[in-house]
């Protein structure tokens, strides 16, 4: 067949959907003749499929022995892998195919190889139902017995696994070590006692394994057997010796684990061998805590038989009867449902285990477990078995006693209602509705069980609670919501729905919170359409404002919630409601860009006769939009013809604009209204060219200039956008400003600063040098301010080196004088007017000090000298503007004195440092 199919023109190595050729099936089924006729039509041999198998895996897999040494003789990789790392040998010994391994190690395959788990062969023949032949055969062949995976498991450890005694004997007999960890602790003795092996426990222990040894969580193996409830292995571990009442780290004893497991026999076995059934934990838990947490009814009943306190508490104040009342069913249907797919066998599940929590606890009850005792946090086992929802056990409880509603001066911060009612558990609230008189208690926050339950959105409690007449109208302590509130935030329309409908007070719909918000703005807020869509069938008033002034349709355009925006203005919602800072929902739109709205909104108002649309501080929509750079918004105010003039704040919608680098939002504005805009003035005189400078928005800047603004235009302050740029160390604006809008550089602002003083002053270095660059006049390089300083004492001052070097280069004067004047003391001059040298000082006291150490170090002449003394002789009084300059002489003077050939050979530094 397969000879007249090939001559039929079949393609020989077609593939079905998993990739896989005829020869993966014919090595697979053993066929050789089939295999070597179509490896002679040339068939691939080393194809894979799509999980990486090759003909030699296949035939491995399945033990095909003529097939493997056909395809090794034909000299195939005998280590090829597959997508998980295994090779031909890896299948063979996990399928127990010893003929297969046999030759596979015969021809040299890596005995040792490992998969991407880093299992070896060895690991698959250790856990394999029928790899015990294999294992011999790879461990004759020089296999490490001690390897260990990914997850530190050595093969030692997969026998432990799988109760693989014999395997484990061959293991140990080869050099397996004993004692060797996973990555969780566990030696093979620790895998042999969770699985319950108990042959193997006794191969390991014969063989010398430790049973002190920690495992996986601090655990001893004995610890895991107890909990695992393998008595026989426990009864085995217990006979090498190993101390009973030994702890793990956690202080938990292997009673503590038999009494989680839930194995009586184990924890017979234990006692009998002289467990203490006191020992506690570090948390102060007892094994009847842990039996109690995990309602292993029989357990408890040998424990308390057997003397153990039940009203003993654990370091939180605990006693066995809370972790009953709180066994926790939603863990145990997450147990179950591994076993259990069916919701209602997962129901019958849980409602079994409610039965033993009840049983539990009715037999503690009866064992007098006094169930008024609170932990440290005020709560009883009341508020336990209501926040776990066990009906029958609050039941149990309340026959019982009445003690868990008087919560004067319980400490609890919350009843058992509010648990109850915060978790969902309906059935367990209508236990406790019967029994209560207040259904309106609340918490430590003001909030009631009816509160909480809306607030979660409990249906079933809700409607409990109302049918029992729990008030709506009650306000927490916090943000003085009702449950109505409450309901709305996580959009409960079923709870709001019960709650709006148990009230005859229509007023109820807009009751306000703290901040004045009815539950129509949360709605909207929270873009909860189905309550919107209710609260406005109630007749909500949409106008309602808040402590702010905000309505409704505020919060919905500010969130952006697109139905209920349009519920609202179904409802001829108020367009032009400002809130207490001015702001209409016309501003918000346009400040969050939502053009769509802002269009519809402006059709409505505009309709109305009495349309303001500045806001408090005289900003209106087209301000915001530009603000925010939203153009859509721009382009829709635009249309209308009351917005193509600048109205309102004087920092204008191109200031605005500009401000925030919005260049397209200035290129519409430009477009669109008169070019005058170009030039408009703010209430400090600065023009959109200002803004742009000061924050150096270059592209902003050219387009302005492209619009003819004025580029040497002054503020009130008298300073050009040159000006704001070189004050602010806006190198780009200043660059284009200088090079190409050519600036004016001899402007000077209102305490005469020129653009190079602003840049000094700041220290901005590379503004000054690009100003300094256009400047050929000495007069500007030296022009003095209305403090008499120069550039040079400016940049001076500033430690600007550069720009010192460039303004010498460029004649500025090193003798020029600020205003600081003569001072005169103890008949001795000192220099108190500031030269551009003085001027580096930090301090004028420094300054005086450097000036007066100056003085000293000039070489005056001995005839020079008495008319020095006699100089300084004057009064301070009689100082003026005219000895300020004849000072200014004598100290050129002193400068040329200096510049000789004696006193250069006599003082070599002193020009210099003058």
């Amino acid at each position: 067949m397969v000879n007249l199919l090939l001559a039929k023109g079949a393609n020989i190595n077609a593939f079905d959907k998993k990739d896989r050729r005829a020869l993966h099936w014919a090595a697979y089924m053993g066929h050789l003749d089939v295999v070597a006729l179509l490896i002679n039509h040339d068939a691939e041999v080393t194809c894979k499929d799509k999980k990486g198998y090759t003909p030699l895996h296949a035939a491995a897999s399945n033990g095909q022995i003529n097939v493997v040494k056909h395809l090794l003789n034909l000299g195939v990789e005998i280590d090829e892998i597959n997508v998980y790392g295994n090779t031909a040998l890896h299948l063979a010994c996990y399928n127990g195919q010893d003929a297969v391994v046999n030759e596979l190690t015969d021809y040299g395959a890596n005995v040792n190889q490992p998969n991407n788990s880093g299992f070896t062969p060895l690991h698959f023949a250790a856990a394999s139902t029928h790899g015990a032949l294999c294992l011999e055969l790879l461990v004759n062949n020089g296999a490490d017995v001690n390897i260990q995976s990914k997850d530190g498991k050595s093969p030692l450890h997969m026998t432990a696994v799988h109760g693989r005694f014999t395997r484990s004997q061959t293991l140990i007999q080869n050099g397996g070590e004993i004692d060797c960890v996973d990555k969780d602790g566990n030696t093979p003795l620790h895998v042999a006692a969770r699985y319950g092996h108990e042959l193997l426990i006794n191969t390991l222990i014969t063989s010398g394994a430790d049973t002190a040894k920690c495992g996986i969580h601090s655990m001893f193996p004995l610890h895991l057997a107890a909990l695992n409830a393998h008595s026989d292995c426990c009864r085995k571990l217990l006979s090498s010796g190993f101390e009973i009442d030994t702890p793990d780290k956690f202080g938990r004893t292997c009673l503590h684990a038999a009494a989680a497991g839930g194995n009586v026999e184990c924890i017979k076995l234990l006692q009998s061998s002289g467990a203490d059934f006191h020992k506690k934990d570090k948390c102060g838990r007892t094994p009847l805590h842990y039996a109690a947490a995990n309602c292993h009814f029989h357990c408890i009943e040998t424990l308390v038989t057997t003397g153990a306190n039940v009203n003993e508490t654990d370091d939180w104040g605990r006693t066995a009867l809370h972790y009953a009342a709180a066994s926790d069913m939603d863990r145990n249907k997450t147990t179950l449902g591994n076993a259990h797919e069916n919701s209602e066998e997962l129901e019958k599940a849980r409602e079994m285990k409610e039965k033993e929590a009840a049983l539990c606890l009715e037999f503690l009850l009866q064992n007098d477990a006094n169930p008024s005792i609170r932990d440290k946090e005020g709560y009883n086992s009341i508020h336990y078995a209501a926040a776990y929802g066990h009906r029958q056990c609050l039941e149990l409880l309340l026959e019982r006693t009445n003690s868990g509603f008087d919560e004067s001066d319980s400490g609890a911060t919350k009843s058992p209602l509010h648990l109850a009612a915060y978790n969902g558990h309906h059935q367990a609230l209508e236990v406790l509705l019967q029994s209560l008189v207040d259904l309106d208690i609340r918490d430590e926050k003001g909030r009631t069980a009816l509160d909480l339950a809306a607030f979660k959105g409990h249906t079933e409690c809700v409607e409990a609670l109302i049918n029992q007449g729990a008030s709506i109208f009650v306000k927490d302590n916090v943000t003085k919501r009702t449950p109505l509130h409450a309901s709305v935030i996580n959009g409960h329309t079923l709870c709001l729905r019960l709650l709006l409908e148990i009230s005859d007070n229509p007023e109820v719909v807009d009751v306000k919170d703290a901040k004045g918000q009815t539950p129509l703005m949360l709605a909207v807020a929270y873009g909860h359409i189905d309550a919107v869509s209710l609260l406005l069938e109630k007749e909500a008033n949409v106008d309602a404002v808040d402590i702010m002034g905000c309505t409704a349709l505020h919060r919905g355009i500010v969130t952006g919630h697109e139905e209920c925006v349009q519920m609202l203005l179904e409802q001829e919602v108020s367009i032009l409601c400002k809130d207490s800072r001015g702001r209409t929902p016309l501003h918000y739109a346009a400040a969050r860009g939502h053009a769509t709205w802002l269009s519809e909104l402006l059709q409505i108002a505009l309709s109305e006769e009495d349309c303001s649309f500045k806001d408090n501080q005289g900003y209106t929509p087209l301000h915001w939009a530009c603000y925010n750079g939203n153009e859509n918004c721009i382009e829709v105010l635009l249309e209308q013809k009351c917005f193509r003039k600048f109205i309102g704040n004087p920092f204008t919608p191109l200031h605005c604009a500009i401000i925030n680098d919005h260049e397209n939002c200035a290129s519409l504005l430009l477009g669109a209204i008169d070019s005058s805009i170009v030039n408009c003035r703010d209430d400090k005189g600065r023009t959109p060219l200002h803004a742009a400078a000061f924050a150096d928005h270059v592209e902003c800047l050219q387009l302005l200039l492209r619009h003819n603004a004025q580029v040497n235009a002054a503020d009130n302050s008298g300073k050009t956008a040159l000006m704001m740029a070189a004050e602010n160390g806006q190198a780009g604006a200043v660059d284009i400003l200088v090079n190409s809008a050519q600036a004016d550089l001899t402007v000077k602002d209102k305490d005469l600063n020129t653009p190079l003083h602003l840049a000094c002053s700041k220290g901005h270095e590379k503004c000054a040098l690009l100003i300094l660059d256009k400047i050929h006049d000495e007069s500007l390089i030296n022009a003095k301010n209305n403090a008499l300083q120069t550039p040079l004492h400016v940049a001076a001052r500033n430690g600007l080196k550069v720009v010192v070097e460039e303004l010498l280069a460029k004649g500025a004067c090193v003798l020029a004088v600020d205003e600081n004047g003569i001072g005169i003391s103890s008949s001795c001059l000192f220099l108190r007017s500031h030269t551009p040298a003085l001027a580096c000082a930090p301090n004028k006291d420094v300054a005086d000090c450097l000036a007066l150490i100056l003085a000293t170090m000039m070489p005056f002449s001995p005839s020079s000298t008495m008319t020095a003394v006699n100089f300084i002789c004057f009064k301070k009084d009689n100082l003026s503007r005219t000895t300020l300059s004849n000072l200014g002489s004598m100290v050129s003077l002193c400068s040329n004195n200096v510049g000789s050939e004696d006193g250069y050979n006599e003082n070599d530094s002193d020009s210099e440092t003058f």
